[in-house]
């Protein structure tokens, strides 16, 4: 299976890229320290629409009250930090950039640091989280942009405005309750899916879904993004414009994926990474394949992360352990690196 002549994918990789993370989550539906073999998870697949199944309620209450809202946030968590990742990476020309770049991820752990310590249930801690994400960029954006400012002036201010907040974080630690808060906040940062529910998701996954379709609408467009404003006019395209729907949109899909799942690394830069050396830099494909790829990516780290010990491993440690040697191994198989 190939590209086409104009980047896009060819017939078969569409078909690939859509089976891909169904299967994985179907198959995930059943693994866990509770087992649960294919033809039960039909069952209670169909059961749910029909009203009647054949397995027990236990297999059946696992599946629809916890597996099911779990990796229905895996797969959006997933396919939205690759997405924005790509976005970043092709909006700075860098494919070591990451969703965090202008501060996003910082400012919203420091908004759920905050909702923990203020006592806000699981929604209040995701709206305080995706607003500090939100503010952090618009901060980034107001001390980086301006006349005569280049990209690398917003790239330094969001650094600048992930230091702060980091700090703020660290400081929320400190003053929070040793016995029962800061456990709690330790544990978020450390990013997990633990969290799911459909309540959750109620809030937390239209962003996700909206960023994405709209790059995803947009993609061939995204194309010119590294490209200055002198050529990008030269197409008819606003670049500016273009600019700024793509880091809302990478903003809102980081913020909201933070807000539900804490921090995760790694996704956002290795799934956009591995795709590009497959796919190439034409977003016609490689934003579809960093969609597929990185749902399918959360989906198996997240059920590797529950059922490898009896307590559940945080799941950024496990992508750290995964995407740095994968991503060490890429770059000395792209030429990078070489001794």
């Amino acid at each position: 299976m190939n590209l086409t002549k104009t980047g896009r994918l060819s017939a078969g990789w569409k078909i690939v890229l859509i089976l891909l993370p169904i299967m994985t989550a179907l198959i995930a539906l059943g693994i866990g320290r509770y087992f649960i073999t294919p033809a039960e998870v039909l069952d209670a697949i169909t059961g749910r629409f029909t009203g009647t199944y054949e397995i027990s309620d236990m297999a059946y209450k696992t599946i629809w009250n916890l597996r099911i809202p779990r990796i229905l946030l895996a797969l959006l968590a997933g396919a939205g930090l690759s997405t924005a990742g790509c976005a970043f990476q092709s909006l700075f020309a860098n494919p070591l950039a990451t969703p965090d770049t202008l501060g996003v991820a910082s400012g919203a752990s420091f908004g759920a640091a905050l909702g923990i310590l203020l006592g806000f249930d699981m929604l209040g801690m995701q709206v305080t989280s995706f607003a500090m994400g939100a503010l952090a960029v618009a901060l980034t954006w107001l001390g980086g942009s301006g006349k005569g400012r280049g990209l690398s002036s917003v790239v330094l201010s969001g650094i600048m405005m992930g230091s702060l907040f980091n700090a703020l974080v660290s400081l929320v630690k400190y003053v929070a309750d040793a016995e029962t808060q800061l456990p709690a906040i330790t544990y978020w940062l450390m990013g997990g899916l633990n969290s799911a529910g459909y309540r959750s998701l109620m809030f937390g996954a239209p962003p996700i879904i909206l960023g994405i379709v709209i790059l995803y609408i947009i993609r061939w467009r995204m194309n010119l993004l590294p490209l200055s404003e002198d050529e990008a006019k030269s197409s008819g395209v606003n670049i500016y414009t273009l600019r700024v729907v793509t880091i809302i949109c990478a903003t809102m899909i980081t913020a909201s994926c933070v807000s539900m799942c804490g921090q995760v690394g790694w996704v956002g830069l290795l799934i956009p990474h591995m795709c590009r050396m497959k796919f190439g830099s034409n977003h016609l494909s490689l934003l579809p394949a960093s969609i597929s790829f990185g749902a399918v990516f959360m989906v198996i780290v997240d059920t590797v992360a529950r059922t490898m010990t009896a307590s559940e491993i945080p799941v950024s440690i496990l992508t750290a352990i995964i995407g740095a040697p994968f991503f060490i191994i890429l770059m000395r198989k792209s030429g990078g690196w070489q001794l």
